[in-house]
C-alpha cells in the first residue's frame, strides 16, 4: 500500500500534544494509509499560519484562536476540522507551597507568562476576572521566550511562574517551584487546540482528511483507556530528551484534568466560549460564525464510521 505523506507540525515541542505524537507511534496513521511525520513549528522555519497559507504543508495542530485572529484581521479562513486538547495545558508555578491559594493573592504580584501564544495569557484574563480580580493589579510579563523566561524565574525573578510540561514537573521534582493552581482546571474546558487545515484542502482531499480524523479518534479511545506509564512508553520515542519518569508524571497531571478530547468533534459551546475569552481580552474585535471557522462534516463521520465498528 502506498501511504500518503503528511508533515504536521505542532505550535510547540511539548507531550501536551500527545494525541499526535501517540497516533504516530501507536501506527494509526499508518493503519489509515497515511505516513505522517511531526516537527515542531520553531524547527520548520515559520509559523504554522504562514506555512499552510503558502503550501508548506497541509494539516497543522493549532490553537482556534489563530484562525480568529487571523479572520479578525484579514477576513481569511482557516478552519478547524478536529479537536485535540479540550483544557489548557498551562499550571501557575510559585516560589513556596501556597494552601488555600485564592486569585486575589496575586494582586501586587508579578507572573512570568508564556511569551510563545496568546491563550494562555487570555485564559488567565479570564480567570482572574472571574475571581474578582482585575487584571491591572497584577504584573504579567509576556516578554521572555521560555528559555530566558525559565533562567529569570531561576534567578529569582517574579513572584510566579506560568508554564507547561514537561518544565513543570521538572521544576516541582526538583524542589525549584510548587504548584499553585491548574489553568486548565480553573479556566474549564475549552477547544484549545485542534487541527487546522485550509478550505482549499478540505474541498481537494476530504478523504485524506476522513482519514487523518479516523487514526485520530482511534488514538482519542486509546489514550482514554490506557494509563499514564503506556501513554509516556508510546510517546517516549518523539520526547527522547524528556526523562521517563518526568515524562510519565506529566503525562499523567494531563489524563487526570481531562486534558485530550474524547473525540474529534469542536463543538459550539466551547468555540463560544473561546470566542469571549478571546473578546473580553481584546484580542479580537470582531463576533465570528463557529460555521465560518469549524468544520464538524469530517469529525462526526469519522465517529459514526469507527462507532460502528465497535
Amino acid at each position: 500500500m502506498t501511504l500518503r505523506p503528511l508533515t504536521v507540525l505542532m505550535p510547540f515541542f511539548t507531550p501536551f500534544y500527545a494525541p499526535l505524537a501517540a497516533g504516530a507511534a501507536l501506527g494509526h496513521f499508518r493503519e489509515e494509509g497515511l505516513d505522517v511525520r511531526w516537527q515542531p513549528a520553531a524547527a520548520f522555519g515559520k509559523s504554522a499560519v504562514q506555512a499552510l497559507i503558502d503550501g508548506s504543508i497541509e494539516i497543522t495542530l493549532s490553537g482556534l484562536m489563530r484562525s480568529f485572529d487571523v479572520a479578525d484581521r484579514e477576513g481569511r479562513v482557516l478552519p478547524h476540522f478536529a479537536e485535540v486538547c479540550s483544557r489548557s495545558g498551562f499550571f501557575l508555578l510559585g516560589r513556596k507551597p501556597w494552601p488555600g491559594f485564592r486569585w486575589s493573592d496575586l494582586v501586587g504580584k508579578t507572573i512570568i507568562s508564556f511569551a510563545e501564544a496568546p491563550t494562555p495569557w487570555q485564559c488567565m484574563l479570564t480567570v482572574l476576572r472571574r475571581n474578582g480580580v482585575d487584571p491591572a493589579t497584577v504584573r504579567i510579563e509576556r516578554t521572555r521566550p521560555v528559555p530566558e523566561a525559565l533562567a529569570a524565574f531561576r534567578g529569582g525573578h517574579g513572584d510566579f511562574f506560568e508554564q507547561t510540561q514537561p518544565i513543570v514537573e521538572q521544576l516541582l521534582t526538583g524542589g525549584e517551584a510548587h504548584l499553585v493552581a491548574s489553568m486548565g482546571e480553573a479556566t474549564g474546558p475549552v477547544p484549545f487546540t485542534s487541527y487546522m487545515t485550509t478550505q482549499e484542502f478540505l474541498r481537494r482531499e476530504p478523504d485524506t482528511v476522513l482519514h487523518f480524523t479516523r487514526a485520530l479518534y482511534r488514538t482519542q479511545r486509546w489514550l482514554a483507556s490506557h494509563d499514564s506509564k503506556d501513554i509516556a512508553d508510546a510517546i517516549k520515542p518523539g520526547f527522547p530528551d524528556i526523562a521517563p519518569a518526568i515524562l510519565e508524571r506529566a503525562v499523567g497531571r494531563f489524563a487526570r484534568q481531562g486534558t485530550w478530547s474524547r473525540d474529534p468533534i469542536l463543538r459550539r459551546p466551547g468555540f463560544d466560549y473561546l470566542q469571549d475569552i478571546l473578546k473580553s481580552g481584546g484580542f479580537i474585535s470582531k463576533t465570528h460564525r463557529y460555521e465560518d471557522l469549524v468544520d464538524t462534516a469530517i469529525a462526526e463521520r469519522a465517529v459514526v464510521e469507527l462507532e460502528g465498528k465497535v
